[in-house]
């Protein structure tokens, strides 16, 4: 059993609060912090009604180092989980070095003012977590986080090599907007424009934005879409703990109306991250942009429809080429009625949970900075299942990728 101090009250937020609440053998307490004390609130009067329990909420800024310092030393957990925003990430890990508490989040860190998320300034912090006895487990939500574990579960059991990776991120969901986002709109439209790129032949290879898709169809009836290829995180970290990978790629979908409307915004200048001068005042585009749309943690009673999110492996076993297909199908009323919360934040919280219980329970615990895909994958994969995110394997699923 542990405290646990948890910074961030957004859609993912909301969920990691109730899955913690929902093992109270696990999680003996609980704080909630933010920069909106409100949101807190709201979240934390859920959870009571939900389930009786009650949880502590605070205000914090989670760029002021200092005050994230006084916060933990007053309440004393056994680590942080961080659903805040990546551009949060390194000053909560220094609070936590200087509060001397473990710490555990979700998305890579991300600089304010320039749109690059890479897992350098994190990976640098490992000598210190080590020589304070520290652990910071990093990407823990679903992608990165379970497409890490999936790769390292397949690698553990299916391969003795594998050598192509496609990790595959469909939301078959429908919010009934004209566009909206299904987690924060800043970082989304930022991941979204940034420049593809995907791993092959040792190195990095860069394309436009966009510029590269094809038809895939889900299993379970979940549908069929088009997928579209983008750079994201785990690639950085998976091809550097797999080094056998000779192709790697990150697909998502998209309908046509968001990419649209994605394209008329950042023709018109929407989408930038420049401040620009309004009215005699510096405002950020992007930054007016998220707050004329839905906030993300409204969706859940809107979204229907299901996610389909994994990873396909090919490889060799015993000398024989074969391939590997491990995923998760999510509906989205379903994690409503649970957790008050789509889809997307339900498949990016509880992976986030389970693996902050892992540590609690020693499971994976072990000082330094660590990617989670260098965990043992078993009792991850094995809480998935108990936990609200069954996976189903498909030997020789039978379609080709690019």
């Amino acid at each position: 059993m542990a405290k646990v101090l948890i910074i961030g009250a957004g859609g993912v937020g909301q969920v990691v609060v109730h899955k913690c609440a929902q093992l109270p053998e696990v999680f003996s307490e609980i704080v909630l912090a933010s920069r909106t004390v409100a949101k807190c609130e709201k979240i934390a009067q859920q959870v009571e009604q939900q389930y009786g329990r009650k949880i502590e909420t605070a205000a914090v800024d989670a760029d002021n180092v200092p005050q994230l310092v006084d916060l933990i030393n007053q309440v004393k957990p056994f680590m942080v989980i961080n659903v805040a925003l990546p551009y949060q990430d390194l000053t909560i890990m220094d609070a936590c070095l200087e509060a001397s508490v473990h710490y555990l989040d979700t998305a890579n860190y991300e600089p304010l003012d320039s749109a690059k998320f890479e897992y350098s300034w994190q990976w640098a912090y490992q000598q210190r977590f080590a020589d304070a006895g520290l652990m910071a487990l990093l990407g823990c939500g679903f992608d990165p986080g379970a497409t890490n574990v999936f790769t390292a579960y397949i690698a553990k059991h299916y391969f003795d090599e594998i050598h192509y990776l496609d990790i595959i991120d469909v939301n078959g969901g429908d919010h009934g907007y004209p566009f909206a986002t299904n987690f924060n709109p800043e970082i989304n439209i930022r991941e979204v424009t940034a420049e593809c790129r995907h791993w092959e032949n040792g190195e990095f290879v860069t394309t436009p934005a966009m510029s590269t898709h094809q038809s895939f169809t889900c299993p379970e009836e979940v549908g069929r879409f088009n997928i579209y290829r983008m750079y994201h995180e785990e690639l950085e970290s998976l091809t550097k703990h797999f080094p056998t990978i000779k192709k790697a790629q990150f697909w998502m979908s998209f309908g046509e109306s968001y990419l649209k409307h994605l394209e008329v915004l950042g023709n018109v200048g929407m989408t930038g991250i420049e401040p620009v001068e309004f009215n005699g005042q510096q405002i950020v585009p992007i930054q007016f942009l998220k707050a004329l749309l839905p906030d993300p943690s409204t969706l859940g009673p809107r979204t229907h429809g299901k996610t389909c999110i994994g990873c396909v492996v090919r490889g060799v076993k015993g000398g024989e080429e074969k391939t590997v297909y491990l995923y998760n199908v999510k509906d989205h009323q379903d994690c409503y009625r649970e957790v008050q919360s789509q889809a997307i934040s339900y498949t990016t919280g509880v992976p986030a949970m389970i693996s902050a219980s892992l540590m609690i329970k020693t499971q994976w615990m072990q000082p330094g900075v660590w990617n989670i895909e260098q965990m043992d994958p078993d009792p991850f994969m094995a809480a998935m299942n108990q936990y609200g995110l069954p996976w189903k394997v498909i030997e020789e699923p039978g379609f080709d990728l690019i």
